[in-house]
């Protein structure tokens, strides 16, 4: 079987000099190193902002039209998506079915390895188009590598029904960034573990997707201000972090925010459209159905009425 020299691998396989001692490190030596390390990865984000600003751009274009978001990955990056898709609907109070992951192998796959299914570039096309993925839809791929045949195949894949598709690696002029039309490629050099991508890579990828949903979801209109307008508040803690939302963006009482709160069904959107516009809750809600669940595109609405 043929393997590749040293100086052919990616950069997130290659060698780290300053960890080839790790095992005979002290524990803080260890954990010192990790953190100067990590700290070059927020670096490395910042060199590829105006790629994650031409990603969001387009990505609000597809939203807006009626389409949705897919991440696609596998092991590690797949877990990474699906982490990040899962967490859009108690965020921003959208539909599960409008930021979508996808992993090889299944959602078994992120708890248990399944190593073997990114080797299979069709088996990503099968588990998009089981999702009735189509033009309209934005296809991010992640891979720290960038040469994931699974990843690779849904991005050709993407490309081939005319959906926007975005590449996320961390090896420049990687396979994947060939065959996407924007590729975001923070460079966070090898691992402190020798191609252990989880870590400085893993991160990278995180911190993008971070501000690919976020400022999506900003742009889209479901944060007003900083404030979290469309939290699903399902339990205490939530509850009262509604609360507090209420009475900033208001200037409820407490008690007040409550009854009002309450009024609105323990729904914090439907509680802010009916303080602003000073409507029922029916009202309210039928406005923010218009309005596809944005507050103050709904508050509008009901003020020029």
């Amino acid at each position: 079987m043929k393997t590749d020299n040293a100086a052919s691998l990616p950069v997130t396989e290659q060698s780290n000099p300053r960890s080839q001692n790790l095992s005979s490190m002290s524990t803080r030596e260890i954990v010192g190193l990790m953190n100067e390390e990590d700290a070059l990865v927020a670096e490395a984000v910042a060199r590829v902002l105006d790629q994650v600003e031409s990603a969001v751009v387009q990505i609000v274009v597809r939203l807006n039209a009626g389409g949705r978001l897919f991440y696609i990955g596998t092991g590690t990056s797949g877990r990474l998506g699906v982490l990040d898709a899962s967490e859009c609907p108690p965020t921003f109070g959208v539909s599960p079915d409008l930021v979508q992951g996808v992993i090889a192998g299944g959602y078994d796959a992120c708890h248990r390895a399944v190593e073997a299914s990114e080797d299979d570039a069709e088996a990503s096309k099968v588990d998009l188009s089981t999702r009735g993925f189509n033009e309209k839809d934005a296809l991010v791929g992640i891979a720290a590598s960038g040469r994931t045949p699974y990843t690779i195949g849904a991005i050709e894949y993407g490309r081939s029904l005319g959906a926007f598709t975005v590449a996320l690696t961390c090896v420049p002029d990687s396979p994947i960034t060939r065959v996407a039309e924007v590729s975001i490629v923070p460079v966070v050099g090898p691992e402190v573990v020798t191609g252990s991508s989880r870590l400085k890579a893993g991160t990278a990828q995180k911190l993008v997707l971070n501000m690919l949903s976020t400022a999506t979801m900003v742009r889209l209109g479901y944060v007003s201000g900083n404030r979290m307008s469309n939290l699903q508040a399902k339990n205490i803690k939530l509850r009262e972090r509604a609360l507090r939302i209420l009475m900033q963006e208001t200037g409820l009482s407490d008690d007040e925010a409550t009854r009002v709160f309450e009024e609105a069904g323990s729904n914090v959107s439907v509680a802010l459209v009916m303080s602003k516009a000073k409507r029922t809750r029916d009202e309210a809600v039928e406005a923010l159905k218009i309005a596809n669940g944005k507050v103050e595109e709904a508050v509008r609405a009901l003020n020029v009425r």
